[in-house]
């Protein structure tokens, strides 16, 4: 915990569709995740019949996360726009939790006062500059605190965020912009912090989900009885998190390993 800040835990919570595997009526397996970014281990799943039903299943995923933690008091939740719910706001404020997500310009009652704020003239602050591949991105932010928390009719948020990339890949150039809000005031959530966390989805889509689709080759297992398909990806949660924890930053490579000396993975395990 930093001295100061109330919050000590940064979740990300992205939902996965298991691409081959069906429920008995047919529909896809949707899984939803809650993903620790310190450690790259997840916390609690929770599996929902369909992408819609996403925003309902928050709610348990949230109780999970709270079991193992033993409270929301100290989790600050990391979301897409998808979970920019009023409900969600109030269930974390009332445990003692922290919201950071994404609004998008389909939510046009938050996104428009989102983007119509006095942008030009907020100060840059926080910038970060990254090379490797062909590609160049800056990333600059700025912060804004409102005048009164919720003030832009979403609940607890004391901060809005605005994040613009700028990509420069083999002389052409993009720009993309982000709008976020935070429900943690300027003094325990600085610019820099706030860039950081914005790309937690980053990491759960790269550390975790691409993970299992390549590596494990999730997308490719077919299970269609009861729980199979969720009880699967739980063993490949586990098995990365056995991998992260042992300090392994390539799955692959660890996993080859494992396959070939078996017993030190059921020492690692069992003592």
């Amino acid at each position: 915990m930093i001295a100061g800040r109330r919050w000590r835990l940064v979740v990300a919570v992205d939902g996965k569709v298991v691409r081959g595997a069906r429920l008995a009526d047919g529909r896809q397996v949707h899984l939803l995740s809650a993903y620790e970014v310190s450690t790259g281990i997840v916390l609690a799943q929770v599996q929902t019949a369909a992408k819609s039903n996403e925003i309902p299943a928050f709610t348990a995923l949230l109780r999970l996360v709270a079991a193992v933690w033993g409270s929301q008091e100290g989790v600050l939740v990391v979301a897409d726009a998808l979970h920019a719910q009023t409900g969600h706001a109030d269930l974390l404020a009332a445990g003692g939790g922290q919201l950071m997500v994404a609004v998008k310009a389909n939510q046009p009652t938050l996104f428009a006062p989102l983007k119509a704020l006095p942008w030009a003239q907020v100060p840059v602050g926080a910038q970060n500059r990254e090379s490797g591949h062909g590609r160049t991105e800056t990333r600059t932010v700025k912060a804004l605190t409102l005048q009164t928390p919720g003030g832009l009719g979403f609940p607890h948020a004391e901060q809005a965020v605005r994040i613009t990339r700028t990509r420069t890949v083999k002389g052409k150039t993009s720009r993309e912009t982000a709008y976020l809000t935070v429900s943690l005031p300027a003094g325990q959530a600085q610019p820099a912090d706030l860039g950081t966390w914005a790309r937690s989805e980053w990491h759960i889509e790269n550390r975790l989900h691409h993970v299992r689709d390549v590596t494990l080759r999730e997308d490719a297992h077919q299970a269609r009885t009861g729980n199979g398909p969720a009880v699967f990806a739980t063993l490949h949660n586990a098995a990365i998190r056995c991998h992260r924890i042992d300090g392994a930053t390539n799955i692959a490579e660890a996993t080859r390993r494992a396959n070939h000396r078996p017993r030190e993975l059921i020492d690692a395990v069992t003592t």
